[in-house]
């Protein structure tokens, strides 16, 4: 049996939760919404796990020792990653995932539908089933990470329109698996964005990625991008993937990014913007709420490359995946600083002039939240 969270907010007359975060500093769609717009920007589906993060450590644990962190921080992860980034953003998020009905899940949807404003009218809490949960040590400039959850029973009921009417949608692509969620959505005029992970088989068949047909665009990494297209340069894989799906973008870490539009020919490479970083986790879920904003918000190719690096990099300087996520008031922020600081590369920064007439002012309205060590510690 599913219920509704004990900590769901009060209902609108349409039947979508109210939420009670403040409103976005900044609405990057502005500029192209319409009154028959749907009332989702982006839809997502996926696991929402309990992360739990390390950070200070020297170097990876070694058997038969005890290690101990200098940082510590937990915040929902997986799937919350990239929907809070996304709501961060401006952006009007749908989530439909599982919650268990421990306080691990209590928190979870706590910090996303109070916290962040993501609709999760989608979402359902299962009683008797724990949340996933993901420990994750970063060292040495990477990250490794031990998970542990159980698949969530399906719904007894009939579950509502899946997914809704949505300008977009991130789908993670599973190699040899397809989704009908994706057809349905492409279908339906949403704009489908996908991201894929590591092909545990080892065959790394691009035939195995079927629900490419339904996507606007392909962001996987560089690793991931030349095994698939049996190349070994990042923008040999590109050029070889935007002959499979419109848009094809590869992420090449320190080295930025690069993406080659199918449709028009055009290219474009953004290098890494230069950043401390304490935790780099969720950062690639993070480029990727960069980019879909950027391209809803029909900027051209390199101003979304930019943005979505610049992005990532701002949240790899915080705790964990979805709470290291960058508003608009960190992205205002650090422009106001690089501007008065000689702490960048100047031809690098030139990059990023389209933001002078985006931005907001660099006032906060509401501190963002970030990760903290327990779940014990409650916000007024």
């Amino acid at each position: 049996m599913t219920v509704p969270s004990p900590q769901a907010a009060p209902q609108t007359e349409t039947g979508s939760e109210r939420f009670e975060g403040a409103a976005p500093v900044l609405d990057p769609l502005a500029q192209v919404r319409t009154d028959t717009d749907p009332a989702t920007d982006v839809y997502l589906t996926g696991t929402v796990f309990l992360d739990i993060i390390f950070t200070g450590l020297d170097s990876a644990p070694v058997r038969g020792t005890e290690s101990w962190a200098r940082g510590m921080g937990s915040s929902p992860g997986g799937i919350a990653n990239m929907a809070t980034a996304l709501a961060r953003l401006g952006l009007r998020t749908s989530l439909a995932a599982a919650f268990g009905d421990d306080m691990y899940g209590e928190y979870c949807w706590e910090a996303l539908s109070r916290g962040e404003g993501i609709d999760l009218s989608l979402s359902r809490v299962v009683p008797g089933w724990h949340s996933p949960v993901t420990v994750s040590m970063a060292y040495e400039g990477e990250r490794t990470m031990v998970s542990h959850g159980h698949e969530a029973p399906p719904p007894e009921e009939p579950a509502p329109e899946c997914p809704p009417p949505a300008r977009a949608a991130v789908a993670l692509l599973v190699p040899g698996r397809q989704e009908e969620w994706i057809t349905r959505a492409a279908r339906r005029g949403t704009r489908v964005f996908a991201d894929v992970g590591w092909d545990e088989t080892g065959r790394w068949d691009p035939s195995d990625l079927a629900d490419l047909e339904h996507c606007e665009a392909f962001l996987p990494n560089a690793e991931e991008a030349m095994r698939y297209t049996r190349t070994d340069c990042p923008r040999a894989a590109a050029r070889a993937l935007a002959d499979r799906v419109p848009l094809a973008v590869v992420t090449m870490g320190e080295r930025g990014a690069y993406a080659v539009d199918g449709r028009t020919g055009e290219s474009a490479e953004v290098p890494a913007i230069a950043v401390e970083a304490l935790d780099p986790t969720g950062a690639g879920d993070v480029f990727v709420a960069g980019f879909v904003t950027g391209t809803l918000a029909g900027w051209p190719l390199a101003d979304r490359l930019a943005f979505a690096g610049l992005s990532a990099a701002l949240s790899v300087q915080e705790f964990g995946g979805s709470l290291s996520a960058p508003g608009w008031v960190e992205i205002a922020a650090w422009w106001q600083h690089v501007r008065s600081y000689d702490d960048q590369d100047r031809s690098t920064l030139r990059r990023y002039g389209f933001l002078n007439d985006l931005l907001p002012a660099a006032a906060r309205p509401w501190p963002l939240r970030r990760a903290v060590p327990t779940l014990g510690f409650r916000q007024g």
